[in-house]
């Protein structure tokens, strides 16, 4: 069942996250923040939607892994924003990836609407989603608190067959997803995925010498600490949006590595980005326990290629720091048909970076959706297959 969401709709079902009892506005945020903000950086996008709260219940059923784990028996919501299309259009669900949530796809869902039905979901414990308690213990705990999550939003909105994309982590989450349920997915697109490398390649021994040192001892016990980038913003309260500010505008702007932002897109997005960072800590919590420092997969998702049963598309910019070797190793054991595209001027946010041949890649990359023999179709300009 699923709501949309009105400007004075009842979410008392979600928990804000005004921080402090003793200093309630030390971290200015709320749900309703994070709402306003999302509508506002969705004024830049001309295609109509419709936001809503996809009501996913308070559990799996019949599933012995408890994702809700909390105190109240109170249903959870997957935040997800559905764009108007043409009828008949192919369905596109988007995934976004760590310490980021759908709205980061902003430059890309007006192109992407005018061939698909688009629909990008903030994954259970980020953005506008219900953020529960995090009491996962394990690997296996925590990929299944995002893939039943999302599996269970996905029966809500009563879909079957449609086109999966995710970026970084959510390229991961996207990936077993399809693993666990090859049924529904179409097409797989994994944008600059994480989870293909592990600690046994050859680049970790470099991460093994710097944890060897003081300074790599001491981010090692961070990280294993589940210390986030998001608890440094909340712990800087009043000052947090001004860190977001600093790296929006450093990231999108002066070290951009494509298109620079507008200042009116740079303001937006970082009153977004703030909001969501800054709210309660919940999924972002499972960063220890999918990746241990250096960010190599606990289980790499190589170790799965040969049981692919979805056709896939891998897209990475050329200056994005995962590699794109992991998957032209997992290409090697697939059974069923991959590429890995390559787009110019771009790094890991290659849909904020390079928007336009993004979207070149995607609809290459779907082209079998639109055109009778899709083998006759070339790569677009600029694009190259690694």
């Amino acid at each position: 069942m699923s709501e949309t969401i009105r400007e004075n709709d009842d979410r008392s079902t979600l928990k804000t996250s005004r921080s402090s009892r003793f200093w309630p506005r030390w971290i200015p945020t709320s749900v309703d923040d994070i709402i306003a903000a999302e509508k506002r950086l969705l004024s830049v996008v001309k295609t109509g939607c419709v936001q809503e709260h996809v009501n996913i219940g308070s559990g799996p059923p019949g599933s012995k892994v408890r994702w809700f784990r909390s105190a109240s028996n109170e249903p959870r919501f997957i935040h997800s924003v559905t764009f108007d299309s043409k009828p008949d259009a192919p369905t596109l669900v988007m995934i976004h990836g760590y310490a980021a949530s759908q709205g980061f796809f902003f430059r890309n869902f007006d192109v992407l609407a005018s061939r698909f039905r688009v629909i990008a979901v903030d994954q259970l414990g980020w953005g506008a989603s219900s953020r529960p308690d995090f009491t996962c213990k394990s690997t296996e705990e925590t990929e299944a608190w995002f893939i039943d999550s999302f599996e269970e939003w996905r029966k809500a909105k009563n879909l079957s067959n449609f086109i999966l994309l995710g970026h970084s982590f959510g390229g991961y989450v996207a990936a077993k997803y399809a693993l666990k349920h090859p049924e529904h997915v179409q097409h797989l697109i994994l944008v600059g995925s994480a989870g293909f490398s592990s600690e046994s390649d050859a680049k970790s021994e470099r991460i093994t010498r710097f944890r060897a040192t003081w300074k790599g001892a001491v981010l090692n016990h961070l990280w294993e600490s589940n210390f986030t980038p998001q608890k440094l913003v909340r712990g800087l309260g009043p000052w947090g949006p001004n860190i977001v500010r600093k790296y929006t505008s450093a990231r999108f702007g002066t070290h951009s590595t494509g298109e620079i932002l507008t200042e009116e897109e740079s303001t937006l997005l970082t009153d977004y980005v703030y909001h969501t960072l800054a709210a309660k800590a919940s999924g972002e919590l499972c960063l220890k326990y999918i990746f241990s420092f250096g960010a190599f997969a606990r289980m790499p998702l190589l170790l799965s290629a040969s049981d692919w049963k979805v056709s896939t598309t891998f897209i990475y910019g050329f200056e994005d720091w995962m590699n794109y070797q992991g998957a032209q190793e997992a290409r090697k054991h697939m059974k069923v048909p991959c590429e890995i595209i390559r787009v110019p001027r771009a790094g890991h946010f290659v849909f904020i970076d390079n928007p336009t041949a993004f979207h070149s890649a995607v609809f290459y990359a779907c082209r079998r959706f639109f055109i009778p023999d899709p083998d006759s179709e070339s790569l677009p300009n600029g694009l190259t297959f690694a």
